[in-house]
């Protein structure tokens, strides 16, 4: 017998699981270091300016073939395709994704956990720079430590899954995000009230020629375009689901721009948390989990109230890398209610146990599988997972998206259209056909080529 489907209680509830989903680590880990090298307030209006121009429309689609089907991207387009049209088979390609990125990011999750625990215990008070690196070594260099706090990163969140859309995704990422803001707002306003704050938002925020110049303006403008096209998560249905637990009472582009503006936000007030602290202790702002795992600690060290603050910090982590894991496990969750017609429960368990297998390269990938180097020297495991994710999957899946709202040989364009704009709100503009069917598409195109060219450096 058919299920009911759930749906989520409240248009809020909507937009901050999909935000939640969007913003992860490379928000707080990537977005600030990269605004930094590139140009500072100049890096930031050309990355808003592709948020706008390539993820708003693809997230646009992606949410309107998933309201339209009322599914996940498992059966999406079998139940939207023309018949006897093969689009059904991308769902293999867009479900791998899903469970690629957590093959990794279950791993980053667990240290998050284990580092606010650390945090907590105290671990990090009047311990020297040297010994902070000891102990992050000491943790990924550790089988079992790092396999024990990915299988907890995983147990939290299929246990959030487990309790249903309404009861657990949706109330308790509410209280999540809810909480990451307002941690965020008082990290902000410490750390630009330090001691030569004023330094590091002018490093920051100040548009600087001479950076854009340095590193030339196509390579400004291609990593705006790669921050912006690989921070929503769009391209491999995780948006789609949330798209299929809404009404037809808000048309859809709307709802996509709050998503964007608070994945925004939340990237934007990261540097201004990170690049004042360094600068008032004389810290170089790195990137990656440099910067979170040693830099950070280090900055709490020798604040006043530093642990204090250091909990707030790795909790707000926490928040932002399970806010994801949440969002991605309830996308697979799906895959096996909508494939198979499985329970919620059944496909929780069967799931729980599943992603901790295919996490385990990843775990081990800092220690016992640490002499393979798929990417070269000085990669991992979780670097080659990573690749196949963010510059393979997201924008080919993008790019299927695309032509399947587009082209006749798909839904098509009045399909997609009329869904897009069902229901109160912005409409999406039929004029911009053109543009998302020969510019968008080229966009997406030199994104997946160039992150061949500079992860290979063939340049």
């Amino acid at each position: 017998m058919q299920q009911e489907r759930e749906t989520f209680s409240s248009r809020l509830g909507f937009i901050l699981i999909s935000a939640g989903c969007a913003i992860g680590l490379g928000n707080v880990w990537r977005f600030p270091y990269i605004t930094g090298l590139y140009g500072g307030g100049f890096f930031v209006l050309i990355y808003f300016l592709f948020l706008l121009i390539i993820g708003l429309p693809i997230m646009v689609m992606e949410f309107s073939v998933g309201r339209a089907s009322q599914k996940s991207v498992a059966v999406s387009f079998d139940v939207l395709e023309p018949e006897g049209s093969k689009w059904h088979n991308f769902k293999w390609f867009a479900m791998a994704g899903s469970y690629l990125l957590m093959m990794f990011y279950t791993t980053i999750s667990g240290w998050m956990i284990a580092y606010l625990f650390f945090m907590i215990r105290g671990d990090f008070v009047g311990v020297t720079p040297a010994e902070v690196g000891a102990i992050f070594e000491g943790l990924t260099s550790n089988t079992g430590a790092s396999v024990f706090w990915m299988i907890i990163s995983c147990t939290l969140g299929f246990g959030v899954c487990s309790l249903g859309l309404q009861n657990g995704v949706e109330r308790i990422t509410k209280v999540m995000m809810s909480c990451l803001l307002f941690i965020m707002i008082a990290l902000v306003v410490r750390s630009v009230t330090l001691p030569n704050a004023m330094e590091g938002l002018s490093f920051y925020l100040l548009p600087k020629v001479d950076k854009i110049a340095e590193n030339g303006l196509w390579s400004t403008i291609y990593a705006a375009m790669g921050q912006a096209f690989f921070t929503l998560s769009i391209g491999m249905g995780c948006m789609a689901i949330f798209g299929s637990y809404i009404s037809k009472e808000h048309s859809l582009l709307g709802e996509s721009l709050n998503i964007i503006i608070l994945d925004t936000l939340v990237a934007v007030m990261s540097g201004l948390i990170i690049f004042p602290a360094c600068f008032s202790f004389g810290v170089n702002p790195d990137s990656g989990p440099g910067l979170v795992f040693i830099t950070l600690p280090n900055i709490f060290n020798a604040m006043p109230a530093g642990q204090l603050w250091g909990i707030a910090f790795y909790i707000f982590m926490v928040f932002a890398a399970l806010s994801t894991v949440i969002a991605v496990f309830e996308n697979i969750i799906s895959f096996g209610i909508d494939l198979f017609g499985w329970t919620r429960k059944r496909s929780v368990f069967i799931n729980f146990f599943a992603v901790i297998l295919l996490s385990l390269p990843c775990a081990f990938g800092f220690n016992i599988w640490s002499g393979f180097t798929p990417l070269g020297q000085g990669s991992s495991i979780l670097d080659l997972e990573d690749f196949i994710v963010s510059n393979n999957i997201l924008p080919l899946g993008s790019l299927v998206y695309v032509f399947f709202c587009v082209s006749r040989y798909g839904w098509g364009w009045k399909n997609f259209i009329n869904e897009a704009n069902a229901g109160k709100g912005i409409k999406f503009p039929e004029k911009l056909r053109f543009y998302l069917t020969f510019i968008l598409s080229v966009i997406v195109l030199i994104v997946f080529i160039f992150g061949y060219i500079e992860k290979f450096a063939l340049l």
